[in-house]
């Protein structure tokens, strides 16, 4: 008895010293243990309110900060940031220079001949934001049919590539699309009437319309969906942890509170 006893107590000892348990509304699942190693993590502190600098306090901040510190937790890594711009971040990840990047970066087939792709963590589906008094128009079609109309949004961006081609011509120089430094500069200039809309997704939307109640508010459907996921270098071994730790953050609801937290709350601080 005793003997058996002593096998089953070994069994434990393995089993907790290969998995960390995660427990959430889900209940209880294994994920993998990484022993403490170190992931490089880079983002461009550009896309508020997934990856920022918040202008009072200076702090690196956001959506996928605390998103890829949690899986850091879970999966026993350390996360060690750093920062690069937009235009290099493939690149720098496809060489090797960073394990894991992230900026709200679309699955796409033509990039996954670069870096290797996450399962998705976020679906991002654009919707106008339109001042409170707008009437001359309701859907992308109508928008597009009025010359006069014009669309504030952020280079580079989804807001922005939707802009060009599920609202307008295709073209990335047309005229009818005034560009800001960040979301927030195109909301204000909307408010102001210097753009007649915004393209956001559905959480930001509601963000920013439950701060500007009796100024802003949203028509048509949804525009341009999208699948965020964070990038590797080709065949890294952390595609599948980091996949696993999604997961269980989906099921536990980790990621709807941190919806939440940045679509929503940070917009009504």
């Amino acid at each position: 008895m005793k003997k058996k006893i002593s096998l089953i107590l070994t069994a434990l000892v393995l089993l907790f010293s290969s998995a960390v348990f995660v427990f959430g509304d889900s209940g209880s699942y294994a994920l993998p243990d990484l022993h403490g190693r170190v992931v490089v993590a880079v983002t461009g502190n550009d896309y508020v309110p997934l990856n920022f600098v918040d202008p009072k306090t200076g702090k690196a901040m956001g959506w996928e900060y605390d998103a890829v510190n949690e899986i850091g937790r879970r999966l026993n890594c350390k996360i060690q940031w750093k920062v690069t711009s937009w235009d290099t971040m493939i690149a720098a990840i496809h060489n090797g220079q960073f394990d894991v990047g992230m900026d709200g970066i679309t699955i796409t087939d033509k990039r996954k001949k670069q870096v290797d792709f996450s399962i998705p963590y976020m679906v991002s589906q654009q919707f106008m934001l339109v001042r409170k008094n707008e009437n001359r128009f309701k859907t992308a079609k109508e928008f597009a049919a009025n010359p006069k109309l014009l669309i504030g949004a952020q280079a580079g961006t989804t807001n922005f590539y939707t802009a060009v081609y599920s609202v307008l011509d295709g073209n990335e120089a047309n005229p009818r699309i005034k560009l800001f430094e960040n979301f927030g500069a195109s909301v204000q200039a909307l408010i102001a009437g210097d753009v007649d809309m915004v393209l956001m997704d559905a959480a930001s939307t509601r963000g920013y319309i439950g701060a500007n109640p009796d100024k802003l508010k949203s028509v048509g459907g949804p525009l341009g969906t999208e699948y965020f996921g964070f990038i590797f270098t080709p065949k890294s071994d952390l595609v599948e942890p980091f996949n696993k730790a999604i997961e269980s953050m989906k099921k536990d609801g980790f990621l709807d509170e941190l919806n939440v937290k940045w679509f929503y709350e940070y917009n009504n601080k």
